[in-house]
């Protein structure tokens, strides 16, 4: 799920109270368009000085230069060392706030400055600051984890700095933003090695549970928490971790019926995790909470991925998981039509049989679609073979 982390480099959120977007200058502005050499110039001057009035000052307008303009990331790449020595300077909040505003922007979407400043010590005090009394210092903190977690080569590092039972306290206690930010940074960390099963010792699957129940199926919050869960469902204690909360398979279906087309992929692989593992004992769980429609819409409108997921998964769902014989072709139709026919409940069934027949429809509206194309591009030679 690398591909995944990638996208999240120029984000917490896309919150209009995100760090990056909270900078008074107008986005259009000439200033943030095209920032003079000599204003660059300038902030790296004065991050270098020995007052801490003028650091705090050039640190703020680093973050302005560095905030919409990647020419500039990468010319103010020499003021990170100097912006991570603020974040040592003791009982200094505004010196804290501003060197870590600024080296959130210096690292969206810049690999190099991503890694120079891991390299250069920033993980103690941003670990440190995720313990904060302060919840402005721990959103900021949270924030800037999650841009550094876009790196593969940060992974392991962050890892080993202890972050991550941090950032699972931040999910439990944290503010709304920081949660969010953290559980995707907790995504990016879990497609590390090893790093899932680090992320399931610190018994994440309550809070996660809260945020997804909380959060639009299909934002992107909820993708990433499903992501996560996914990544979780490969180990027994995981499994039961989801099945053991109440609504836990029920939300995690929710998304397979309503979710974002990525986020419906991640819930359909959690729930084919579950039922791969133990079908005798996940079987009937997912099946009561509704499944079926979401999983025939996937098999036709789902991603790639979902479609075969939500194929293999519904193989699994139903009343034997053997092929039939020859006389009977193991057809998607007459599966669905066993499970439909074991399903307790007139609305439940309902749904499903109208979700089938709109399923026939659109497969055979699909191959009918096909068989034109082929009569257009038909050739005479091809009606003589």
């Amino acid at each position: 799920m690398d591909s995944s982390s990638s996208s999240l480099e120029s984000c917490p959120s896309f919150s209009p109270s995100s760090p990056e977007y909270s900078d008074s200058t107008p986005r259009g502005s000439a200033a943030a368009a095209s920032p003079s050499s000599s204003a660059i110039s300038r902030a790296l001057h004065l991050v270098k000085s020995e007052n801490p009035e003028s650091k705090v000052e050039a640190a703020r307008e680093i973050r302005r230069l560095a905030k919409t303009s990647q020419r500039c990331r990468r010319l103010l790449a020499h003021a990170v060392p100097h912006l991570v020595s603020m974040l040592r300077v003791r009982d200094s909040a505004d010196c804290h706030e501003a060197a870590l505003l600024a080296l959130l922007n210096l690292a969206v979407k810049d690999e190099r400055n991503k890694s120079s400043i891991v390299e250069a010590g920033a993980l103690e005090p941003i670990t440190n600051f995720l313990q904060s009394s302060d919840p402005n210092l721990q959103e900021h903190a949270t924030a800037a984890l999650l841009t550094l977690s876009a790196s593969t080569s940060n992974k392991p590092i962050i890892t080993n700095s202890g972050a991550i039972p941090l950032l699972v306290q931040i999910l439990r206690n944290g503010s709304p933003q920081a949660k969010m930010d953290s559980v995707m940074a907790l995504s990016n960390l879990s497609t590390h090695s090893n790093n899932a099963s680090t992320i399931l010792k610190t018994h994440p699957i309550p809070p996660i549970l809260a945020l997804l129940k909380s959060s639009k199926t299909s934002s992107r919050t909820a993708e990433k928490c499903c992501a996560l869960i996914e990544s979780l469902m490969e180990f027994d204690d995981g499994r039961a971790a989801l099945t053991s909360e109440e609504g836990g398979i029920l939300a995690v279906v929710e998304v397979v019926e309503t979710g974002s087309l990525s986020s419906r992929e991640h819930a359909v692989g959690a729930l084919l995790s579950l039922c791969q593992s133990d079908r005798c004992r996940y079987r009937e769980p997912i099946l009561r909470e509704g499944v079926i429609p979401g999983l025939l819409e996937l098999t036709v409108q789902g991603t790639p991925k979902s479609r075969v997921k939500a194929q293999t998964l519904l193989r699994l769902l139903r009343e034997s998981p053997y092929p039939r014989s020859e006389l009977q072709p193991d057809t998607l139709e007459n599966i669905v039509c066993n499970i439909i026919s074991q399903i307790d409940g007139d609305e439940q069934s309902g749904k499903a049989k109208k979700m089938l027949a709109e399923m026939v429809q659109v497969s055979m509206e699909q191959s009918l679609r096909h068989l034109q194309r082929r009569a257009l591009v038909c050739t005479p030679g091809d009606l003589a073979d």
